[in-house]
């Protein structure tokens, strides 16, 4: 039977009655303003804290209720280390005159203050120059599309103030693990013992990347003796799929840890967008933006490469949205199935009013 903590009218009721018991006659220890009482209510708050202390104790003792500071004590046990934010990259171009000379060290800023520090120094020639860039500060706020402007900070010579991020955009900046993320690992270490290349190993291993939220592995895809696995980076705010260098990342993680009997391809999936026709009643913008965030969550938690999507739990999640009264989804008309390596991610949702 699991223990009930009391309240603090039930530990203050238990010493009053304590106090009267032991002192018959003694009618002023049931008075509230009498010193018997005033003692027994100052000893039940005494208590109460400790009730609270071995309460959050015990949530402490098992990994999946423990706070942050005892799970990271509980993950290093075993070996998990939570992975650190990390920095941005890219490039930009900077237009000007040919000979203009670009420091290393130069800061370029977007409108919202994010700053880049260029990674080399750079000369126009033929009007541009394209140079790596790195964020200054590491997280995902780093992220930025191609095309996007920055400016310089200082100017500079015969260099135009106004830069844009080069083909590639800039991306790879992911926030510190959360919590969630470094829980879900640690699970999966205990309830998955390595195994020297079993197929939760190489989960774990992928796992291990900074960035790399869900892992499918498919031993002898290739054929024999070739292990494939694929990934997606669902905070990314640009894309979940991963570019090329997230999968040489996690390709050279996984290398250092494999058998060396397995030949592994580590490649991302390929995004195929989920369009979709819903009428919808009530039709308001923020009924729609309900049922697009139930659709990203019912993405994030069960759509796979190469599996199917259930027409069922589509309009499933259509109807729980927040202040949802009635809906028909148009199309798909049917189960959405994808072919290997196929990630269905969420395309354009068109709405309608019921």
């Amino acid at each position: 039977m699991p223990f009930a903590r009391p309240s603090l009218t039930e530990i203050i009721d238990r010493v009053v009655a304590d106090i009267s018991t032991r002192l018959p006659g003694v009618d002023g220890a049931v008075l509230r303003r009498s010193l018997l009482g005033i003692i027994g209510r100052a000893q039940a708050g005494a208590a109460h804290l400790l009730y609270g202390y071995i309460d959050w104790a015990a949530r402490q003792a098992l990994p999946d209720t423990a706070e942050r500071e005892y799970l990271q004590r509980w993950a290093a046990i075993w070996g998990i280390t939570r992975n650190a934010a990390t920095f941005a990259e890219g490039s930009v171009t900077f237009t000007g005159t040919n000979g203009a000379a670009i420091p290393a060290g130069t800061i370029v800023q977007r409108q919202d203050g994010v700053q880049y520090a260029t990674q080399a120094a750079a000369t126009i020639a033929g009007g541009t120059a394209t140079v790596a860039v790195e964020a200054s500060v590491a997280g995902t706020d780093g992220n930025l599309l191609v095309g996007a402007s920055v400016f310089l900070l200082s100017p500079i010579a015969g260099v135009q103030s106004s830069a844009a991020v080069a083909a590639g955009g800039i991306s790879g900046g992911d926030d510190v693990e959360s919590d969630e993320r470094l829980l879900a690992r640690l699970l999966q270490r205990i309830r998955n013992p390595p195994q020297g290349g079993a197929e939760a190993d190489y989960v774990l291993w992928a796992l291990q990347v900074p960035g790399v939220t869900r892992v499918w592995v498919y031993p002898r895809q290739l054929g024999a003796g070739t292990v494939t696995v694929l990934f997606v980076n669902d905070d990314d705010p640009v894309s979940i799929i991963p570019d090329a260098a997230e999968v040489a990342e996690v390709q050279a993680h996984i290398d250092g840890r494999r058998p060396v009997t397995a030949e592994v391809f580590v490649a991302a999936p390929t995004a195929t967008p989920l369009d979709m026709t819903i009428a919808l009643a009530p039709n308001t913008a923020s009924v729609q933006q309900a049922v697009l965030a139930e659709l990203q969550d019912l993405l994030t938690r069960e759509a796979q490469p190469g599996g199917t999507l259930l027409i069922s739990r589509l309009r499933e999640t259509v109807s729980i949205a927040a202040d949802e009264g009635d809906n028909a989804i148009i199309t798909p008309a049917a189960n959405v199935m994808h072919a290997v390596g196929e990630m269905p991610v969420l395309g354009t949702v068109t709405f309608q009013p019921l």
